[in-house]
């Protein structure tokens, strides 16, 4: 994540932070230095949904920002279920969501526990009912995840007619609609290359979305990121990926008119006659594969399951985990063999086709 992508993150932390109450500010200071920033902004929107339930349901007369540690003391195991089953039925949260904004709530509470200090050097609360709430019981195999990515991904051929459609065929299909197909062809090898770098790599979104021009080695056909955990790392890129970002690096000066010093891969079309170019922000990437895969017939592909795509056909041609792990910059292998239950059936397959 560079400078000006952490300023904006930074900004929009203070900007919740300042309708929180103190002691939540406190605490996501404390965690700065060992939580990435999209996560702490999480954490203040769990916050913020959280306080607001204690508001609606009168277990405080005080506005969100003053509401003292006292109340949050005096809570009972059956208010915080009941805040639960708010998440569940009124929200409409799935169980992975709810433990998600739990463990945010715990993290809270246990800060306040056990350690922040008052001036005497006593804990700021001295009775935790969050320590005593369960995590939803969400058991999935490998194999379970694996059925569920199963129809979300593209298989071999799809591949490049994706990276076709995108390229060329978009614009065909849309030719008598003007200003879309103006818009297409304008960005047309900047999408091109973006979806050709996740196909061609298994970058995350936010890795995509922070890659600045210095951080690509066009020669080795490797790109630099920030991973989770803040963690730097070179990543390989595709032969086909090189391709694309090479006919976009062609364009990329004259069609978005950068600033000397933005130094950013992926510009978003100017607005307006006088549109400043600006980096192009992780929801603008996921609206744009969103539009893209509507028209190509697969509404449920989305980035992520671009990165599963990659994942799926390394598996298959390569059959290393390891490196495949090392690649998707996951912290646990575990996490990488759900692969190998995706491919059983294609190497099934591969090893039968031997005998005709």
């Amino acid at each position: 994540m560079d400078k000006q992508m952490k300023m904006h993150y930074m900004q929009r932390i203070d900007e919740k932070l300042s309708d929180l109450p103190w002691y939540v500010t406190e605490f996501i200071d404390s965690k700065k230095r060992k939580l990435s920033l999209t996560t702490l902004l999480n954490y203040c929107h769990d916050y913020i949904i959280f306080f607001d339930w204690l508001i609606a349901e009168n277990l405080t007369s005080s506005i969100r920002k003053e509401i003292h540690l006292e109340t949050l003391e005096r809570l009972t195991i059956r208010e915080v279920e009941n805040f639960l089953s708010f998440l569940d039925y009124q929200l409409g949260n799935k169980k992975l969501t709810i433990n998600r904004k739990l463990s945010s709530l715990k993290s809270l509470f246990d800060y306040l526990q056990n350690k922040a200090e008052t001036s005497d050097l006593k804990p700021y609360i001295q009775r935790n009912v969050m320590a005593k709430m369960d995590l939803n019981a969400v058991k999935e195999s490998q194999e379970t995840i694996a059925n569920r990515i199963e129809g979300k991904i593209l298989r071999e051929d799809d591949f490049e007619l994706f990276r076709q459609f995108v390229a060329y065929d978009f614009g065909e299909k849309y030719k008598d609609n003007k200003r879309i197909y103006t818009f297409h062809q304008f960005n047309r090898e900047r999408d091109t290359a973006i979806v050709s770098l996740i196909l061609g790599s298994g970058l995350r979104l936010s890795e995509v979305a922070g890659i600045n021009m210095d951080d690509l080695d066009m020669n080795k056909a490797l790109v630099r990121v920030i991973r989770k955990g803040d963690k730097e790392q070179y990543v390989y890129f595709s032969k086909q990926a090189l391709l694309d970002l090479e006919s976009y690096l062609q364009i990329r000066e004259t069609r978005y008119v950068p600033e000397k010093l933005e130094n950013y891969l992926f510009i978003a079309a100017p607005v307006g006659r006088k549109g400043k170019s600006r980096r192009l922000t992780q929801r603008s990437i996921e609206k744009l594969i969103e539009k893209y895969a509507t028209a190509f017939g697969k509404p449920s592909l989305t980035v992520h399951s671009l990165r599963h795509s990659f994942a799926t056909r390394y598996h298959l041609e390569n059959n290393d985990v390891p490196k495949l792990k090392n690649q998707l910059g996951h912290s646990s292998i575990q996490t990488t063999m759900i692969y190998t239950h995706l491919t059983d059936e294609e190497m099934r397959n591969a090893v039968n086709n031997m005998d005709r």
